[in-house]
């Protein structure tokens, strides 16, 4: 079994439990009323099953017995002598939790954000942390522990909540993280040496699996119309997973890109954000939308990225596709400056995933622009009008029929 064997196995197996499992506890939600049903913010039109989080915990499981079994150097170097496995088991496990809990009876914010910043201690605990990155100009930075500690934190929550405020339509949070994880993992084996990966970079690569196939294995379920949603407990658990995988392929490397001098501007240090750009960018607009209108940064709307291209005018399986794409043509360029030499090639490649990503965002951008204007207006207009006087109907018939 050749070096990339090992990691195609951990990720079918992951992909296989959690496809299977997903109807299991589809059918477990139901019977404990683990339903989200529809209100005001949300666009899915009927009660639709939660907690798939649940699948997807047990997919990660199954595939980090897989792996922590194969007698593979890596493997077994990353599971004798390193903890960190089992801290990000045991962080998924304490997120998985909470996110149930809330799924089943709901909880509030601060009480989510305490649990993740809890999960994030405990991955510090078991050495998941920022020590040392490569930085263009500067070399190797070593971070102390009074940095390293609370950038570490920092950043488990910034990323367990990008991934929690893109799972707004249904199957975009498990594609989108299928995405990213899977950028992530082509990077973590094709630098700095071609075809093998790193021993300090193997727990990297094998988190970005488990994300992947969990994901994907969820993705069938979960895409429009959407069977089950993966809930908190799903999205926090993917956001652990992609946090702990950045910070060990990323806060460990020792070496500079492998690209070309481009690949300095982006390559290491800003991988992650480069990959994940779109929801980070969904994170920071919504921060400044919340504190410019004066409301909590909790506080839910519906003026998501891809609530706004539904906006646009297009349908809900057009908004999903477009933020895939767009997703995979911003990896796709972060890859090319890292792995790429020659300024001309990385720049044209950069420069076509710009304009196809204005191409299909702009053609239905203005009149759905106006319209959801238009539409905004009327609501609100609608809502000011005193309510009109209800009358019981006198035969018997329900409220509101003829």
């Amino acid at each position: 079994m050749n070096n990339l064997g090992p990691y195609l196995l951990v990720f079918g197996v992951t992909f296989l439990i959690s496809f299977l499992a997903t109807p299991v506890i589809r059918k477990m939600a139901l019977k404990v009323g683990a339903v989200d049903r529809p209100n005001d913010r949300k666009v899915h039109p009927r009660p639709t099953p939660t907690m798939g989080g649940l699948a997807l915990f047990l997919a990660v499981v199954v595939g980090m017995a897989v792996a922590h079994q194969l007698h593979f150097v890596d493997f077994k170097r990353l599971f004798r002598t390193s903890l960190e496995p089992t801290g990000v088991l045991v962080a998924c496990a304490v997120v998985v939790a909470i996110g149930i809990y809330d799924d089943v009876r709901g909880t509030a914010a601060p009480v989510k954000l305490a649990g993740q910043i809890m999960a994030a201690g405990l991955l510090v605990l078991f050495g998941v942390q920022l020590l040392y990155f490569f930085f263009p100009g500067q070399g190797l930075l070593v971070l102390g522990s009074d940095l390293a500690v609370p950038l570490t934190v920092i950043w488990i929550v910034a990323m367990v909540n990008a991934v929690n405020l893109i799972d707004g339509l249904d199957g975009l949070a498990a594609g989108m993280v299928a995405i990213a994880a899977i950028a992530f993992f082509v990077y973590m084996y094709q630098a700095p040496s071609p075809g093998h990966i790193e021993p300090g970079n193997a727990g990297a690569a094998l988190l970005s699996a488990l994300a992947a196939g969990a994901a994907l294995g969820f993705l069938p379920w979960n895409f429009h119309p959407a069977k089950i949603f993966m809930g908190d407990s799903g999205s926090m658990l993917l956001g652990i997973l992609l946090a702990a995988a950045t910070i060990m392929g990323v806060g460990r490397n020792f070496e500079p890109p492998s690209g070309g001098d481009l690949a300095a501007f982006s390559i290491p240090v800003l991988v992650p954000l480069v990959i994940l750009a779109v929801p980070f960018l969904d994170v920071v607009l919504a921060i400044f939308r919340r504190i410019r209108r004066g409301r909590p940064v909790t506080h839910a709307d519906k003026e998501h990225i891809h609530h706004r291209l539904m906006d646009f005018g297009h349908s809900h399986r057009q908004a999903v596709l477009l933020m895939y794409l767009w997703s995979a043509l911003i990896s796709a360029s972060a890859l090319a400056v890292a792995l790429l030499n020659g300024r001309v090639l990385v720049g044209g490649i950069g420069v076509a995933a710009l304009l196809i990503i204005i191409a299909t965002a702009i053609p239905r951008a203005w009149p759905g622009v106006r319209a959801a204007r238009r539409t905004a207006a009327q609501s609100e207009l609608t809502a000011a009008e005193p309510a009109a006087p209800t009358v019981e109907p006198s035969d018997g018939a329900a409220p509101g029929t003829s």
